[in-house]
C-alpha cells in the first residue's frame, strides 16, 4: 500500500476506506489518530502521506491531474476554523491551528513535494507567510494562489488559497529514493497542463461511489419528479459541462450555488450531518488538480 491518510472524524475516516475499496482514490491505510500523535519514523513505508485527509480529495486531484499514485507527495489542508469568518477568529492562538504540527513532521521526514489548501481569510492573519518561512528555513521553495471552486466551472464560488512547497536540497533526493531520473520525466511528461475538467460531474461520481449517492439523497425519485434539470454551460475550450439546477416558477432552470453532489433539501438522509460536514469541509478537487497540473508542466 502505497498511501496514508490521516484522519481523525470516524465518519470521514469510513468515507476513506469507501473510496479506497472502490478504487477511487490510492490504495493506502487510514490512521485516525490526531496528527498530534503521529511520529515520523511511522510514515517511512509510505509513497503518499495526507493529512487531514477529510474524504480524499487531495488523492483524487492527484490522480484528475494524472500524477502517479507512486510518486511521491505529501498533501494537506489544516483545519481553517482559526482563520474561517465563520470561526472565532482566534488564527494562531486557536489550539486547532495544526500547521507547526504538520510542519515538524515535514521538516523531519522531507517529502519532495507538499500540495496543500486553506481558507483566504488566512492571509490577512499570516497563515501563509508564517508557512512560506518555515519552509524556506528547510530549503523549500513555496508558493500560493487564492482560486475559487467557478474557476473550473462549479456553480459556487469558494475561494480557497491553493500552495505548493518543492525540496530544493537533501529532501528531494531521500523523497525520491526508488525514482528513476529518466522515470520521473516520463510521468512528469505524462500529466498534461491542459484539458477540460467537469467539475461538477466528477464530483457527483465520487459521491455515488462513496454511498452519497443521487438515488440514497434523492430518496430514488427521478430528477424530474424532484423538479431538478441540468443546464449545459460552455467551458470556453470548445466543450460543455452539467451544472445542477432547479426548476422554478416562471417555468425556467437556474443554476443552483450548492455544494457539489449534494440537493439543497437533504431531509430524510441518512447521516446527513457527516455528509454535509464531510463534503463542505472538503477540497474541490478539480481546482486542486490545476494546481498540481501547473507545478507539474
Amino acid at each position: 500500500m502505497s498511501a496514508y491518510y490521516n484522519e481523525f472524524d470516524p465518519f470521514a475516516a469510513a468515507w476513506l476506506r469507501e473510496l479506497i475499496e472502490d478504487g477511487l482514490i490510492a490504495d493506502g491505510v487510514v490512521d485516525e489518530r490526531s496528527i498530534c500523535d503521529v511520529q515520523p519514523e511511522e510514515l517511512t513505508e509510505f509513497t503518499q502521506c495526507h493529512f487531514f485527509a477529510g474524504i480524499g480529495g487531495w488523492s483524487y486531484a492527484l490522480r484528475l491531474a494524472d500524477w502517479p499514485d507512486h510518486r511521491p507527495v505529501w498533501t494537506g489542508s489544516p483545519p481553517c476554523q482559526p482563520f474561517s469568518v465563520a470561526g472565532k477568529r482566534e488564527g494562531k492562538d486557536d489550539v486547532r491551528h495544526l500547521w507547526p504540527v504538520f510542519f515538524n513532521l515535514i521538516s523531519k521526514c522531507r517529502p519532495p513535494t507538499i500540495f496543500g489548501e486553506q481558507v483566504a481569510a488566512s492571509i490577512r492573519e499570516g497563515w501563509f507567510d508564517d508557512l512560506q518561512t518555515d519552509l524556506a528555513n528547510q530549503e523549500y521553495a513555496s508558493a500560493m494562489a487564492v482560486l475559487p471552486a467557478c474557476s473550473v466551472g462549479a456553480p459556487h464560488k469558494r475561494d480557497r488559497l491553493f500552495f505548493v512547497a518543492h525540496s530544493l536540497g537533501n529532501g528531494l533526493q531521500r523523497g525520491l529514493s526508488g525514482w528513476p531520473d529518466s522515470q520521473r520525466e516520463t510521468e512528469r511528461g505524462s500529466a498534461g497542463c491542459g484539458g477540460s475538467i467537469d467539475a461538477v460531474g466528477d464530483a457527483e461520481r465520487m459521491g455515488r461511489q462513496s454511498g452519497a449517492s443521487e438515488g440514497r439523497l434523492g430518496q430514488g425519485r427521478s430528477e424530474s419528479e424532484q423538479g431538478w434539470g441540468s443546464l449545459w454551460t460552455d467551458t470556453g475550450d470548445g466543450s460543455t459541462h452539467g451544472v445542477r439546477a432547479v426548476h422554478c416558477k416562471d417555468g425556467k432552470y437556474r443554476p443552483i450555488p450548492v455544494e457539489p453532489a449534494l440537493f439543497p433539501l437533504a431531509n430524510g438522509v441518512s447521516n446527513r450531518m457527516g455528509v454535509l460536514r464531510g463534503a463542505g469541509n472538503a477540497i474541490v478537487p478539480q481546482v486542486a488538480a490545476q494546481v498540481i497540473k501547473a507545478f507539474s508542466c
